[in-house]
């Protein structure tokens, strides 16, 4: 095994590599943030990554040959995904701001990979007869390969969670007129949406963003429900840092909730909401806080963090906790509540949907123990044929229905 110094070409690559990813994380977290951020907002997800890169690219020539190979490696996949934000933009909406730097960081932080490969092959130890040597790689390798799967892998899907959605507005497609619509959260940042005026004096959230929920919007418009589909924060035209778990989110359906209870054509006490995925556990999230979202649909709800994940125990669930510490670091916020404790306080009109088998069967694990955490103004409805989210697509005239006949109950004026 060599563990020697490495070259002057070694270390120029390396430190070349970590200036390109450090200037995009430093363009991102405080040079040009989302619009509605600032940069104090992200002391943690920039000060953090950017001690860390520093630090390597100081020690890196003192580092033993198969600890740089492992050290290029890691900050060579962090790179790549750091980048692949300025790709990602740059295919749904054009690239703008922080992007460009991503453009350059990613191919930069792609160059360690080959690095690592031959810093790793050269430190390889060579004595001992050849089962033992490669016994004794095959040992190794397996140990990097569950060190990467189980830790690295899932702290860099943190990573993306907190700053990849999507950017495109949709076409409406809506069957009816809408009007377009903003409102302000608690925290500052401008949402933008759609609003179908009510025609029977309710109104639904249609929850998150403006694509999906469009058929649920179509069918509650034509029994006269005024709905609303806006932009969550991050996504689309809206203000903010995307978090696809939703932590916090629900500041977005409070400040929903405040604009719907001014509007004219809404009456104050008939605001209910439908949420698909993560909209659905941030609308369930939102009923246990406050009575104002007076009934909830949610639909494929599941697991936000390790608090939910721990319920269910499988091979998956070691990965929440490296994955929920990057989110954690990354957005500056906390794991969000335990669903399962959080659907305990909920006292409104609540209906749960899932699919039997969508998402290998853990969907409708996860919706049962919120079933049985709630009371009895809870109810579950499991869609045999149901993908993810796809209770509409699999039985339409029953999900129909179903869902009107719960906010025509729970919506009552009576």
């Amino acid at each position: 095994m060599t563990d020697g110094n490495p070259t002057k070409l070694e270390t120029l690559v390396f430190r070349a590599a970590v200036a390109f990813i450090a200037l995009h994380v430093a363009d991102d977290n405080f040079l040009q943030p989302n619009p509605g951020t600032s940069a104090a907002d992200h002391l943690a997800g920039g000060l953090v990554p950017l001690g860390l890169l520093l630090g390597l690219a100081l020690v890196y020539p003192r580092l033993k040959t198969v600890a740089r190979g492992g050290v290029a490696l890691v900050t060579g996949l962090f790179g790549v995904a750091t980048g692949l934000e300025g790709y990602h933009y740059l295919r749904e909406v054009g690239a703008s701001g922080d992007d460009h730097t991503g453009l350059v960081a990613a191919p930069a932080a792609a160059a360690l990979l080959p690095l690592a490969a031959i810093v790793l092959w050269r430190g390889r130890r060579t004595d001992g007869g050849l089962g033992r040597r490669y016994g004794r790689r095959l040992l190794i390798g397996a140990g990097g390969v569950l060190a990467v799967g189980f830790v690295v892998v899932p702290m860099l899907f943190g990573y993306a969670f907190t700053h990849l959605a999507r950017g495109k507005v949709p076409a409406p497609a809506l069957g009816t007129a809408h009007k377009d619509v903003s409102f302000t959260t608690s925290d500052g940042l401008e949402l933008e949406g759609w609003y179908i005026p009510s025609r029977n004096g309710a109104a639904v959230i249609a929850f998150p963003g403006r694509k999906n929920p469009q058929g649920r919007a179509r069918f509650l418009a034509r029994h006269g429900y005024g709905v609303l589909l806006f932009d969550r924060r991050g996504e689309g035209a809206s203000d903010g840092d995307p978090n696809s778990y939703g932590w916090d989110g629900d500041r977005d359906v409070k400040a929903a909730i405040r604009w719907l209870r001014q509007r004219r054509d809404v009456d104050p006490d008939r605001i209910g909401g439908i949420g698909l995925s993560v909209g659905g556990e941030m609308l369930l999230e939102t009923a246990a806080e406050t009575p104002l979202l007076r009934a909830v649909i949610s639909e494929g709800a599941g697991s936000r963090s390790f608090r939910e994940a721990r319920h269910i125990m499988g091979a998956d669930v070691a990965s929440f906790l490296p994955m929920a510490a990057a989110v954690t670091v990354f957005s500056g916020h906390t794991p969000a509540p335990d669903l399962r404790a959080l659907v305990a306080r909920i006292e409104q009109p609540t209906l749960l949907i899932h699919g039997r088998y969508s998402q290998k069967g853990t969907e409708a694990k996860y919706n049962k123990i919120y079933d049985e955490a709630g009371g009895p103004n809870v109810t579950r409805w499991e869609i045999p044929k149901s993908g993810h989210t796809g209770g509409l697509d699999a039985a339409p005239a029953e999900y129909e229905r179903r869902v009107v006949r719960f906010f025509d109950h729970a919506l009552d004026p009576e």
